[in-house]
């Protein structure tokens, strides 16, 4: 069930402390963490879209190489927020850029990939929730050492 009411400076923080806390979560290795942030939501990165309890946890401990401190020793950029909220309907999109850093050892530091995500979101019982993540990378660096397998994150 949506809520519906007029947007709010705090709707506008809300739905950006979601958009960053998606890349603390990937920093950090916590891929529960990121399956409950999108507890609500379909993912779509470079294979098929996942959803469902345990789905996006399982998706990113196939896709991303995680190091002895248990990070992938990543730093994911998230700039230029765009949020456009309907108040009428209780949901939002946001589009917004990502850059991708990473740094391990044998490897310096450097810009692995740039792109964009594309959001949906939706206001429950006075709560913001990602409905939609799809990430959309066009500038793809050196991925090996991030990556399982050749995509970009």
């Amino acid at each position: 069930m949506n809520d519906k009411a007029s947007p709010t400076p705090e709707d506008y923080r809300a739905i950006e402390k979601l958009i960053v806390t998606y890349t603390h979560l990937v920093d950090a290795g916590d891929f529960a963490g990121l399956d409950a942030l999108l507890a609500d939501a379909t993912f779509t990165g470079s294979g098929a879209p996942v959803s469902g309890p345990g789905a996006i946890e399982e998706m990113f401990h196939d896709t991303v190489i995680v190091y002895e401190d248990g990070t992938p020793r990543t730093k994911h950029v998230a700039t230029n927020i765009i949020i456009d909220l309907d108040g009428d309907t209780g949901t939002a999109t946001a589009r917004s850029y990502v850059t991708v850093l990473q740094a391990t050892p044998g490897f310096p530091l450097q810009t692995i990939a740039a792109g964009h995500y594309l959001d949906r979101f939706e206001r429950r019982h006075g709560q913001w929730r990602f409905t939609e993540r799809n990430v959309r990378i066009d500038l793809v660096g050196d991925v090996s050492h991030h990556l399982h397998r050749a995509a970009a994150a």
